[in-house]
């Protein structure tokens, strides 16, 4: 559905068709997870003629992607799209040709949170983009408007995202994996400044290299396994994970993870990602894009569990939490800030799937629901306090209370949701840092970046109240602003309130479900 509500957002002129599109694909996104939450596993078949569809789809965007390449004359760009070309053409025509790929989507309880973050948080990010948009527009004095283009590329990549969380076979998923690295392309470039298409561009070539590692990822799986299928890839998690041979092609997806997930050293294209329309950076952090990187890595988790390349992902991923945390703390655009920050947390996700333990894999899915909501709400709550001071430094928000009182106290929730008890990002940290014990040296990293996040976090709420309190002035903002902002808040305490509930009802069962394919054996 997001797909033709794409289309007709594209197609849409002037603002009244617009809301309606968005609003009514929201409610359906949003009502269609909702009664999704709490099934049972399940699986879905598609017409064969589907599978065809997705292998045209996918050369398509490759041409596409290569002509993007060959016009910004990136050698990079070109040379590994031709390389996935290729080695897409091998997998497809002479190692799958005639395989059964099994069912085309597998649906449990981590599919499940995926759909729920994406569908939810990304609607309201959609909602907040309409009036945004129109005041990103106004200011930037543009005689025609680029919303048809903006809302079609938001709206395709929260259904690209449905799929990629959705698909059972890895070759759908990498389909759906291209869309997001042309989607996030076109939307971080879309002010079409001269430092949004050089962002745009580093954030195409960096994602272009993990594309390639997935595809010759696939070749190697292929050739190892006989499929691409990850329901069938769980059921043999035990031989699996007691192979080595298949620690080459695990190795190229995990590195195709680490690279959606911006992790150092790519994090610089999601850092550059910041120039783009503040709707853009709230989807790409909180809901999409680098929340794929973290899927991948935990979908992969049981088959490369007790190897060496599970030790080397939680220390890898302990390193980045600490260096990314490091650098968020010296910086004072607030963008930055929550940049560093999400990074920071991504690579906490990704150490607690190297730990690799039902206690760290519980650990990573509660950071993934905590971090998604309150993310998206810090990043709103910035865009929208930009449009009013005309800077996102932490240093001009000192006193913001007394201008912005109700923006001011929304984004004092966010940060402390994101540092201090009983909320769930907390309780999440704990629960990773607990479930790295035995491992000494990726504790102390989680327990110094942990820290260091509780001084960034402190340092940006404490200017903002640093204004003596007073009689504050009224404060307007459009519904389409505000309603976003306060669903959030709302969101992200009660969520924290519930983080037992969520815990028992969608963690513990899909590290049951884990633990029933053999792949860990100790208690939780």
């Amino acid at each position: 559905m997001p797909f033709f509500a794409a289309i007709l957002a594209f197609l849409a002129r002037g603002d009244a068709p617009r809301r309606l599109i968005m609003l009514g694909t929201a409610a359906a996104l949003i009502l269609a997870s909702a009664t999704m939450l709490g099934q049972e596993p399940f699986t879905h078949d598609v017409s064969p003629v589907f599978e065809g569809l997705v292998v045209i789809g996918d050369f398509a965007l490759l041409c596409i992607i290569l002509a993007v390449g060959w016009k910004l004359r990136n050698q990079i760009v070109v040379w590994l799209t031709l390389a996935q070309i290729a080695g897409l053409a091998f997998l497809d025509f002479f190692l799958t040709g005639h395989a059964s790929p099994g069912p085309a989507f597998y649906v449990d309880d981590l599919s499940l949170i995926m759909v729920a973050i994406i569908s939810m948080v990304g609607s309201l990010i959609g909602i907040y983009a309409l009036g945004y948009m129109r005041d990103h527009e106004e200011h930037l004095h543009l005689e025609k408007s680029r919303q048809p283009r903006f809302f079609f590329f938001l709206i395709l990549f929260l259904g690209a995202m449905n799929g990629l969380v959705l698909a059972n076979s890895l070759s759908w998923m990498y389909f759906f994996w291209e869309i997001t690295t042309f989607c996030s392309f076109m939307l971080i470039g879309h002010d079409g400044t001269d430092i949004a298409r050089k962002n745009a561009e580093r954030a195409l070539w960096m994602n272009v290299v993990g594309g390639a590692a997935f595809v010759f990822g696939l070749i190697l799986l292929q050739k190892a396994t006989g499929t691409l299928s990850l329901q069938a890839l769980l059921a043999k998690a035990p031989e699996i994970s007691t192979g080595g041979i298949l620690l080459a092609p695990l190795f190229l997806l995990v590195f195709a993870g680490f690279t959606k997930a911006a992790q150092t050293p790519f994090q610089s294209w999601l850092t550059g990602a910041m120039v783009a329309p503040t709707p853009v950076s709230a989807l790409l952090h909180s809901s999409t894009m680098v929340k794929a990187g973290v899927y991948l890595i935990l979908r992969l988790a049981p088959l490369f569990a007790g190897t060496y390349l599970s030790a080397l992902v939680a220390l890898f991923g302990g390193f980045c939490f600490l260096a990314t945390a490091a650098m968020a703390v010296g910086q004072s655009n607030g963008k930055k800030i929550l940049a560093y920050s999400t990074i920071s947390n991504l690579a906490l996700i990704i150490a607690c799937a190297g730990i690799n333990t039902p206690a760290a894999i519980t650990a990573a899915l509660l950071l993934i629901i905590f971090h998604a909501v309150s993310k998206a709400l810090l990043f709103l709550c910035v865009g929208f306090i930009e449009l009013k001071i005309g800077s996102r430094d932490i240093e001009d928000m000192r006193g913001l209370f007394r201008t912005m009182p109700h923006t001011a106290v929304i984004t004092a929730v966010g940060i402390l949701t994101m540092m201090l008890p009983p909320f769930g990002m907390l309780l999440a940290k704990w629960m990773a840092i607990e479930s790295a014990h035995s491992q000494f040296l990726v504790a102390a990293m989680l327990a110094l970046g942990s820290a260091l996040t509780v001084l960034f976090w402190a340092r940006w709420a404490g200017m903002i109240f640093s204004a003596p309190f007073g009689p504050a002035p009224r404060e307007a903002a459009p519904a389409s602003i505000r309603l976003p902002l306060v669903v959030l808040a709302c969101a992200a305490v009660l969520l924290s309130l519930a983080a037992p509930l969520l815990n028992s009802a969608l963690a513990r069962p899909m590290t049951a479900l884990y633990a029933a394919a053999g792949a860990y054996t100790g208690s939780l």
